[in-house]
């Protein structure tokens, strides 16, 4: 069994080929750790390898391991759906969250932020209904709200990509998340300073590159554990 350390070597390898691939800068590209399910104790050792930011699916579990987890060097990402009545709590342990995908949820950490707080959309660019996300026809409308709301800073845009093995239906779903990218930064929004095009996971994250991603969000190759959004 490769270590921890080996796989995200091998994982910051293929990175830079896909980077290279579509003429891009590997250096731009952010890998945040999936850590759903994970030990703190086998965060600590992907940490040493280099790991600077972590992504956790659930406010339960991040509170839970939360006491160890500040002690770390990391910036902490919420990445998985989150519900009104958790925002309290995910504002005093996250310093991005990248699932807004209502008004409501916006409203609510707006009102509940004590600072400004770093967010992405998340848009449900495969229509699956199993996807959270607002669809990408609201997404526009979305930013605007959130561009005239206090304490919040739009910086990125997150998608998770078509469970299916047909590439181009991945890539598809990856490129309209890259229009709609291109199209709010256009607008030249106030409190909109986007930067991060957060698509890619353990077994789509080099078409997701190639397609425009710059932030990445890989956990079962890391740990070798399944990760399920």
């Amino acid at each position: 069994m490769p270590t921890i350390a080996e796989n995200i070597m091998l994982i910051r390898s293929r990175i830079e080929k896909a980077a290279r691939r579509a003429g891009r800068d590997p250096a731009q590209i952010k890998l945040v750790a999936a850590t759903k399910d994970v030990p703190v104790s086998l965060i600590e050792e992907a940490v040493k390898a280099g790991i600077t930011d972590i992504g956790e699916n659930r406010v339960q579990e991040a509170r839970q391991k939360f006491d160890q987890l500040k002690q770390l060097p990391v910036t902490l990402h919420m990445i998985g759906h989150m519900q009104t009545n958790k925002v309290k709590t995910a504002l005093e342990m996250f310093s991005v969250i990248q699932s807004v995908d209502s008004e409501r949820l916006a409203d609510e950490i707006s009102g509940k932020a004590q600072k400004t707080i770093d967010i992405f959309i998340e848009v449900n660019t495969s229509g699956e209904e199993s996807k959270f996300g607002v669809f990408p026809d609201k997404a526009i409308e979305l930013a605007r709200h959130i561009s005239v709301s206090n304490n919040l800073r739009l910086t990125g845009l997150m998608t998770v990509g078509p469970l299916t093995n047909k590439e181009a239906d991945i890539r598809k779903s990856f490129r309209s998340l890259a229009d709609l990218f291109d199209q709010i930064k256009g607008l030249n929004l106030p409190g909109v300073e986007l930067k991060y095009l957060s698509m890619g996971m353990s077994d789509d994250f080099e078409p997701a590159i190639e397609e425009g991603s710059n932030l990445v969000r890989i956990g079962r190759a890391i740990f070798g554990i399944e990760h399920h959004k």
